[in-house]
């Protein structure tokens, strides 16, 4: 029983990790689309910067230049935005090392439940509480147990001070 059960531990954390390396690819997808939407903002500044020029007759040229280079540029910065509004809460805000490593897979990124429950609105003592009883092994989940084993009681109550606070950095995000 005890080879079943510890080979189940081992499947799992296996796959959390393999969950926890999507999701770093999926940020990492985030951080560029940020640096696509900084890159097209420079190219709008770079294009009113060439509408300005001194003679009327370049003017006109350089305005009906700029007005077809602006074209794709707003539809592509609307597209960007369209998909920078799809990504909801995944960005809304950062998380620690410690809380991607150890509650993201399950919990998501921003505490907002996937196949673990959903931690946003949780206050800081409940969450600490859980943490130590799922530590203890007081309250039953392996996969809490095994993720938490390693961790001291200053993380804990780091973990637990973090999370008390999604729900207030959700809201400041436009979350909710």
């Amino acid at each position: 029983m005890r080879h079943i059960i510890a080979g189940v531990a081992t499947v799992l954390s296996i796959w959390a990790i393999v969950y926890m390396a999507n999701l770093d690819k999926e940020v990492n997808k985030f951080d560029n689309i940020a640096k696509l939407i900084k890159e097209t903002a420079m190219e709008d500044a770079k294009i009113k910067v060439q509408t300005h020029p001194n003679s009327s007759a370049s003017q006109s040229k350089t305005q009906a230049a700029a007005v077809k280079k602006e074209e794709p540029q707003d539809e592509a910065a609307q597209k960007l935005k369209a998909l920078k509004e799809k990504a909801g809460n995944l960005a809304a805000f950062k998380t620690s090392p410690l809380y991607k490593k150890n509650c993201a897979s399950c919990h998501g990124n921003v505490g907002e439940g996937i196949i673990g429950p959903k931690l946003i609105g949780k206050d800081k003592d409940y969450i600490l509480t859980a943490l130590k009883d799922f530590k203890s092994g007081k309250r039953k989940n392996y996969v809490m147990y095994g993720l938490l084993g390693n961790l001291n009681d200053k993380q804990l109550e780091d973990l637990a001070a973090e999370i008390a606070t999604f729900k207030e950095k959700l809201e400041k995000a436009g979350g909710n």
